[in-house]
């Protein structure tokens, strides 16, 4: 070890020229986990050390329909707790000049913020008979402080900008931009009905003295089934949290791949540095130098500078943290908390660590068993000489702890598995590309064309660097493609299919006693048509077969059902266009036990089926309900559908609103909403258009950012290419300089390399579009649950671009190999 050290520090002491493509491959892959790890940490410490602010109290109840009872209130104030009262709920904001639009209303306290500050631009207090509004929604409805706004049937006047609201991220605004009023003005409103759609929040803000943890037992064993949410401090924006892991696992999953592709950079930089070395690593072994001092003295060095990348990586990726925090402030729903977060930068390590053995082991295993004199000629007639197999044993340990610590730091596990299985399949697909690729060319022959005899049997000649380019630059557009057709799918679905088969409107907070009257004015519109309305309540599951649903088993994806409340209804008949997957449909005069139909997707996930029961607490009172049938709910058709429709009787005589859909043409749907909207100042008109149009935004951002980062993935597989380029530099030199020597012209030498280059970049954007179309159209049908659609403009760009990076580097390394003069090589050699 002490020879392989000395020998390692000299060889270093001439300089990495040959490992620079290890280090900037590492240093990418690990700069990308790097900032995606520190970035969700500075996030979590913000949430954590700004939870009671954000939450907007040491803790909060939040109730639907109801507020919170004084018996409750009683007993939290008795305890020294200081309470704030929120109530929030959708309504119209009507403009003087009769423009209107969807709000989230937020009505406030006098003790509203128990911590932070709302603040106001022009700054003031939210005072009784005032409205705050968002910045996007005074700009709609163009109005300035001081004009006169209705909400319900009060009228406010306009006293600035929302400029801060301290406790947004735990109680965002969903459906439309939020509106604040004073709780003194509710009332005036009219908009609290029985059955209306109301939040109440209590906030709560204890002693320092009290033991929160301990508070909050007392208070769930004092106040038991309930149907109330609470929730501490530390939990205060459980969605953004689960919105934060899922894009950090997505991202970080799209940075492995780029470090996975960084990983066969490595594996190409230490073959071919191993190549420059190739007699000094024969002259060593016929010295008598045993072959664990020459893997030793090479495996220092090969470590040395990947942990020199790695290094790098990490500071690259610690200041794109607060790079991408700057530009990205008014899209992170927290601004994270500056510091250094040493777990995800270990993580960021190891992953580097351990990509960089899995690759790095093989060519620096298989340079020792090859015999000097066999050295000598490796270049031209590469050895079958393989690592021995406690080094084969070592990478494939190596990949197999890269995998698991994939699976086991994953959000979603069985994703992640999906994943690493994608990888492999990726890789082999792309080697069984080349193989294929080299056995078309070594069987085309044509005739009287040197340049492309020359360029195709550049593709299968012994040591030829086909399978390496195929691989390096095909999984960074395997990505780019697959994401680019998974984001046009969803476009087009919802951008031309969901509006043409969606209702123009639904209305909320339609009360019993007015919906003879809608339905009436409704008939009498121009234009309205299609309208659809049906009972409507809230409910939230709390127990199934008798099990509390905090200790339910539940799929991934059904699991947030359980969360939150749901929409209930109650029918006598099917609603139009229900599909039984199971069981049959109660009797329209059924006056039994209560019955429930329920979605089969959610049954699936949750264990249960006909005969099953599900508790749902409406209005506090937990019922249960028998599973009589389960529905295959078509959710893309946008219109009335519940996951819960229960058999008449029991609700009928509970608290409700009516909801309803309405279609119009585009051209009367304002005069419609304004309409109904002024003949009911309390219903509420949600214009579907403008929610898909918000959708479509949305989604264009996000395709912008995966896109963002499978192009991390294209960068490192340019790099990997860029090097494969360099590597094998100087067979191209000496083609060349022989090729001259022997009367080819410039031309025909470049078109050779020419014809080489753009096969390779062909065929990796040929097998790289079936890859990506492969797995968009499994995403789209089977995870998203949509229709598949095939884009080939999408995928003619792919080919076209993957041909033309090739031809750009090949190119750039023939250009450099024809200015080499012949007989100053030849006279080297």
């Amino acid at each position: 070890m002490m020879m392989a050290l000395r020998l390692a520090r000299r060889e270093l002491r001439g300089g990495i020229k040959g490992l620079r493509i290890v280090l900037a491959c590492l240093a990418l892959g690990v700069a990308a986990i790097a900032a995606v790890g520190t970035l969700r940490a500075a996030t979590d410490a913000a949430m954590f050390a700004d939870g009671a602010r954000i939450l907007g109290g040491d803790a909060e109840i939040h109730i639907t329909q109801r507020a919170l009872p004084d018996d409750a209130r009683t007993w939290l104030t008795t305890r020294g707790a200081t309470l704030s009262d929120v109530v929030q709920m959708r309504a119209m904001a009507v403009a003087p000049s009769g423009e209107r639009s969807l709000v989230e209303l937020k009505a406030i306290d006098g003790r509203y913020p128990l911590y932070g500050e709302l603040v106001l631009d022009p700054p003031a207090p939210l005072a009784p008979g005032t409205i705050a509004l968002d910045r996007v929604i005074a700009e709609r409805l163009a109005v300035t402080p001081g004009d006169i706004i209705r909400i319900g049937e009060s009228r406010l006047r306009y006293a600035g900008i929302v400029a801060v609201e301290p406790d947004k991220v735990a109680s965002p605004a969903v459906l439309g931009p939020r509106a604040m009023i004073n709780a003194a003005d509710l009332d005036a409103t009219r908009l609290i009905q029985p059955g209306s759609l109301l939040a109440y929040d209590t906030r709560i803000r204890l002693p320092e003295a009290v033991d929160r943890g301990r508070f909050l037992g007392d208070l769930r064993a004092a106040f038991p089934d309930q149907g109330w949410r609470i929730r501490a401090a530390g939990d205060a924006a459980p969605g953004v949290n689960r919105f934060l892991d899922r894009a950090a696992f997505f991202l970080t999953l799209a940075s492995l791949t780029a470090l996975l592709v960084g990983g066969i950079g490595v594996a190409t930089g230490v073959r071919a540095w191993l190549d420059q070395r190739a007699r000094t690593i024969a002259t060593l072994r016929c010295l008598g130098a045993p072959a664990g001092t020459i893997f030793a003295t090479y495996l220092i060095q090969v470590m040395a500078l990947a942990i020199a990348g790695i290094t790098l990586g990490l500071v690259i990726g610690f200041a794109l943290t607060w790079i991408g925090a700057s530009f990205l402030g008014d899209t992170l729903p927290i601004p994270p908390r500056p510091g250094l977060y040493l777990a995800p930068l270990g993580m960021a390590a190891l992953y580097g660590i351990l990509t960089a053995l899995a690759f790095a082991l093989w060519p620096l295993g298989r340079a020792p068993e090859i015999p000097g004199a066999a050295l000598f000629r490796d270049v031209v007639q590469p050895s079958a000489a393989r690592p021995r197999a406690a080094l084969i044993a070592a990478v494939a340990a190596a990949g197999g702890a890269l995998a698991i610590l994939i699976i086991a730091t994953a959000e979603n596990r069985l994703f992640a598995m999906g994943f690493v299985g994608a990888a492999l399949f990726t890789l082999l697909l792309f080697r069984l590309g080349a193989a294929a690729l080299m056995a078309f060319a070594a069987r085309l022959r044509p005739r009287g064309r040197p340049a492309w005899r020359l360029g195709l049997a550049n593709l299968h000649r012994p040591g030829a660097a086909t399978p390496l380019m195929l691989v390096s630059l095909g999984i960074g557009l395997t990505t780019l493609s697959a994401i680019a057709l998974i984001e046009g799918n969803l476009r087009r679905q919802i951008g031309e299919q969901m509006p043409a088969a969606a209702p123009s409107f639904y209305f909320i907070d339609i009360q019993s006693d007015q919906a003879t009257a809608f339905d009436a004015l409704t008939a009498t519109l121009p234009g309205a048509s299609d309208l659809r309305r049906v009972p409507s309540l809230r409910a939230r599951v709390s127990a199934v077969n008798g099990v509390p649903v905090d200790q339910v088993r539940t799929s991934e994806d059904t699991a947030w059902a359980l969360r939150g409340d749901r929409g209930l209804t109650y029918a006598a008949t099917p609603p139009e266009g229900t599909r039984l997957a199971a069981g049959t449909w109660w009797p329209a005069d059924y006056a039994g036990e209560p019955l429930v139909s329920f979605d089969v997707n959610l049954a699936r996930g949750w264990g249960v089926g006909v005969g099953d029961t599900v508790t749902l607490n409406v209005l506090g009172r937990d019922i249960v309900f028998r599973i009589a049938n389960l529905r295959d709910i078509q959710w893309r058709a946008l219109g009335i559908n519940f996951v819960f429709v229960a058999s008449p009787g029991l609700l009928e005589a509970a608290p409700h609103t009516h909801i309803a859909t309405l279609r119009a043409p585009e051209a009367q749907e304002s005069a419609i909403l304004r309409a109904l909207t002024d003949a009911f100042p309390n219903i509420s008109g949600i214009r579907v258009r403008d929610a898909l149009q918000a959708v479509v935004t949305l989604l264009g951002k996000l395709g912008a950012a995966l896109s963002g980062t499978a192009g991390v993935t294209l960068a490192a597989g340019a790099l990997v290419l860029a090097g494969a380029v360099a590597a094998g530099q100087r067979r191209r030199i000496r083609d060349a300089v022989i090729l001259k020597t022997i009367g080819a012209s410039r031309a025909q030498i470049r078109n050779a390399f020419l014809v080489e280059f753009g096969l390779l970049g062909a065929t990796a954007g040929l097998v790289a579009a079936a890859a990506g179309t492969a797995a968009a159209w499994g995403v789209v049908r089977f995870v998203m649950g949509g229709d598949w659609a095939f884009l080939p403009g999408t995928l003619a760009l792919t080919i076209l671009l993957c041909t033309l990076l090739t031809l750009a580097f090949g190119y750039a390394g023939t250009a450099l190999a024809l200015r080499v003069r012949p007989a100053q090589h030849l006279r080297n050699e």
